[in-house]
């Protein structure tokens, strides 16, 4: 690439073009030399890749290693697996790669060999990949991956043969993931973040290195024996705005390319603005951005031409700026904002210790909605915001709000409606009261993910604080197909006292996902180090028993099961054949809930349901809870667990489900995950979406245990709240029957409800006449959870909670269950609409 000597002069971010910093050089990665290679929230090296890297940028390509991906989502399929294609790249030194993959040609499938061509001499790199015509339909594929000195971003060059007896379609259109927000410029293909604020940006397009071929298509025909080659150079910066320009900079040899300078300050204190952006673009929908380092300065290189500014920061007024750059030519633009309004928080518990928390901004009157970022974030999503710490700021634009702060069910809310003014900071200050205490119970969610996960991009850091700020005190890590430890992003975040994890998975395929405990995770393998999703759920549960050695204590459940392929018809054929023969018996428990609303007060197996996405007719639609109520009833053993399985933070978030465990501690820093196993796998858990309920026989028996007792059974009962949420109702099921007796409700029996954080507290007799399985159910019926989640999702929940199975013994000779299925058969596949009407009497 040709750089001219003004150009070099004009634009100083150009200047190690020609005198770089650090030696090009491509290296394979092993274990002596692991920790060179790139970093950031989508990084994923593992030994045998390749890393290639200069003065400006690190890379990494996949090596052609056995079932080498880079996240369970890369792509799906047999054929999912990426050798040779780009993993990561990131500004050297910064340890911020945010691409998941970049696939040239969309190359997927097995390679015949990565291999470097040139190590560095004469500073260039080189990095071979090639498939076969024989492993790839009769097309041979070359992509080589060149570095040079002084270059921010990769060339990468694809030649494909048409070494056939036909003629064959190529697809040459490039594939990369996981980038939300995406967009063009100039014809450079650019990409954000998908956390804004973590500022790195991507931009690509094709160039005629070489002699490549500019492809006018996505895809193109090659006779036999017919070569093409493309190329296209991928740069990477802190924005996106400054990744284009290093991609027209290259393609266009510099010549009309002109150096933009510009500065965000806030006009009273000139003190820099970090926070903000600029859009660059007549349309603010298609504008590329570019963010301000920390010293609130943006340079770029753009070409020669006018363009349309727009600096912004939330919390203060937008400005409107144009700017004149000329080719080989500086201009500067500066973006003197006003000052911020803004709400500064800082709230405690009630030792005086600052807290995670939550705050929501509810817009009132005619202020316009708040956005205040992606809903894959903490600190700020949509409307929501929250912190690790209760000392924060937030940046809002001038308007009325009710605001509400809270720290899970387990405490009272606060609540100010503010008039924000234009450039005022609103200080609100408050103690988050205890609504009730748990001892002997810790809040646990044994589901949930970030972005490791690859089917979803919530940052690992953004998850925790939100498993923090809604008061989760334990949560394995169970990202999808990967063994990972959530512990070093905890110490680092400063929220070890609120939160314990143990190393884990999500084992993850076309068939049962399990959830596991513990593993040691290696990053130098692929998936660091996890077991294989087989098709049958047997073979799972038991490679996860055995997976790194046996341990007695590991918990496997299945998630979000399939209670009719699991338990009752196998190929769903109609026939009831008991599903996977001893498959209950290989698990500790069983999701009966999985972020949705409870149905365990259904009084059938199956409802019908709209069709998803809004189309034509209904569907039949399985019960979990309800099934699994008359699976207890046939001897069903695993334990239930209600769970998240957040991908999000708004919206598909933490907090809506919790698993109470029985715990010898409350504080979450001494929270051993054996003791928490034990006691899961033994039953004594609280399925809740915030109630606090307390359930024992007048023996001293609660949840998972067995009580030996004939004739009547005191069952003690006590539901706390706090001031959010309420209940109205108690039904207690015996052997799955809502049997009306032993209905009560706030309406019929005033005297046994009240309005403080106590909502129910009395001791209930049953009369037994055969052994029975005794579930509280503790409900709000006419409330939701509205007040503590605002316009996410879990708000529409209704406050529920009720406990494992409580056994009873009446006659002595061991618990049985009853077989009965509660007035329906078990369901089995393949039930039609016209079926379900028939059995629901419609």
């Amino acid at each position: 690439m040709r750089i001219p000597r003004l150009l070099f002069l004009a634009v100083p971010a150009l200047a190690s073009l020609l005198h770089p910093l650090t030696a090009t050089e491509v290296f394979e990665l092993g274990t002596g030399n692991f920790d060179e290679r790139p970093r950031g929230r989508e990084a994923d090296g593992i030994v045998g890749d390749f890393v290639l890297r200069n003065d400006k940028v690190s890379a990494l390509v996949s090596g052609n290693l056995p079932l080498r991906r880079a996240n369970m989502s890369t792509f799906y399929g047999e054929d999912g697996i990426t050798p040779g294609c780009l993993y990561d790249l990131t500004l050297l030194k910064a340890d911020n790669d945010q691409i998941t993959i970049f696939a040239p040609s969309g190359q997927r499938g097995p390679i015949n060999h990565v291999r470097i061509v040139n190590a560095g001499k004469d500073g260039e790199a080189v990095l071979e990949t090639f498939t076969s015509s024989a492993k790839s339909g009769g097309l041979s594929k070359r992509h080589e991956y060149r570095l040079k000195d002084g270059w921010s971003g990769l060339l990468v060059v694809t030649t494909i043969t048409n070494e056939g007896k036909e003629a064959a379609k190529v697809p040459l259109a490039d594939q990369w993931t996981q980038m939300r927000s995406k967009g063009s410029f100039n014809g450079i293909q650019w990409a954000d973040a998908i956390n804004p604020a973590d500022k790195a940006g991507y931009a690509y397009a094709w160039v005629t290195e070489g002699g490549a071929t500019i492809p006018e298509k996505t895809e193109t025909e090659l006779a036999p024996g017919a070569t093409i080659t493309v190329a296209r150079f991928l740069a990477v910066g802190t924005s996106p705005a400054e990744a284009v320009g290093y991609v027209e900079a290259f393609r266009t040899g510099g010549e009309s390319i002109g150096r933009l300078s510009l500065t965000l300050t806030d006009a009273q204190t000139k003190a820099p603005v970090t926070d903000g952006r600029v859009l660059i673009g007549d349309d603010p929908a298609k504008a590329v951005p570019a963010y301000p380092d920390e010293k609130g300065i943006v340079e770029l290189m753009l070409p020669a031409g006018s363009y349309t500014l727009t600096g912004e920061d939330i919390g203060r007024a937008s400005i409107p700026e144009k700017a004149e750059v000329a080719a080989k030519s500086g201009a500067s633009k500066g973006f003197a904002f006003g000052p911020e309004s803004s709400i500064s928080f800082d709230i405690k518990d009630e030792a005086g210790q600052s807290t995670p928390c939550k705050a929501q901004f509810n817009a009132l009157g005619d202020t316009a909605k708040v956005n205040l970022g992606p809903t894959d974030r903490a600190r700020g999503c949509v409307d929501q915001y929250f912190s690790e710490n209760g000392q924060f700021r937030v940046g809002l634009p001038p308007g009325k709000y009710e605001v509400i702060v809270t720290r899970g069910p387990e405490h009272h809310h606060l609540r100010q409606e503010v008039d924000l003014q234009p450039g005022a900071t609103h200080s609100f200050t408050g103690t988050l009261k205890r609504a009730f205490a748990t001892p002997g119970w810790v809040s646990t969610d044994f589901h949930n993910h970030s972005t490791p996960s690859g089917d979803n991009t919530c940052g690992t850091d953004d998850r925790l604080i939100n498993l923090a700020a809604e008061q989760v005190e334990f949560a394995p890590t169970t990202e999808h197909n990967r063994l990972y430890d959530w512990a070093p992003h905890i110490e680092r975040l400063g929220l070890s006292p609120f939160l314990k994890t143990v190393p884990g998975m999500e084992l993850t395929g076309s068939g049962a996902h399990f959830n596991s405990f513990p593993f040691s995770p290696d990053p130098k393998l692929q998936d660091w180090g996890a077991p294989v999703w087989k098709k049958d759920p047997r073979l799972n549960a038991i490679t996860l028993r055995d997976w790194q050695g046996a341990e007695a204590d590991r918990w496997i459940h299945v998630n979000h099961p399939d209670m009719i392929e699991n338990f009752i018809d196998r190929d769903k054929n109609g026939q009831a054949d008991g599903g996977f023969a001893y498959f209950g018996g290989l698990l500790d428990g069983l999701e009966v809930q999985n972020y949705s609303a409870s149905e365990i007060l259904a009084t059938a197996p199956y409802k019908l349901a709209p069709a998803r996405g809004g189309g034509p007719g209904r569907v039949v639609s399985p019960i979990r809870e309800f099934i699994w109520l008359q699976l207890l009833n046939q001897g069903l053993s695993p334990r239930a667990i209600a769970v998240c399985d957040a991908h999000h933070v708004h919206g598909n978030g933490v907090g809506g489900w919790r698993t109470y465990v029985k715990s010898s501690t409350d504080e979450p820093a001494k929270v051993d995950w054996r003791e928490i196993s034990r006691n899961a796998k033994a039953g004594r858990m609280i399925l809740s979406t915030g109630p606090y309920l307390e359930v024992e026989t007048g023996a001293g028996i609660g949840a998972g245990g067995l009580d030996r007792i004939s004739g009547e059974v005191a069952l003690k009962v006590r539901v706390q709240c706090n001031d959010w949420l309420d209940i109205d109702r108690v039904q207690v099921l015996v052997n799955g029957r809502q049997l009306p007796e032993y209905n009560y409700t706030r309406e019929k029996n005033p005297d046994l409800f009240a309005d403080g954080s106590v909502k129910f507290d009395q001791t209930l007799k049953l009369k037994l006449q055969q052994d029975a399985h005794l579930i509280v159910v503790a409900i709000g019926e006419k409330h939701t959870l509205q007040t503590g989640f605002g316009s996410s999702a879990q708000s529409k929940l209704q406050p529920i909670a009720y406990n494992n199975p409580i056994f009873v013994d009446v006659d002595g000779g061991g618990f049985k269950p009853n077989g009965d299925t509660l007035g329906y058969e078990l369901p089995v596949g393949g039930l039609t609409v016209d079926d379900v009407k028939a059995k629901l009497g419609e």
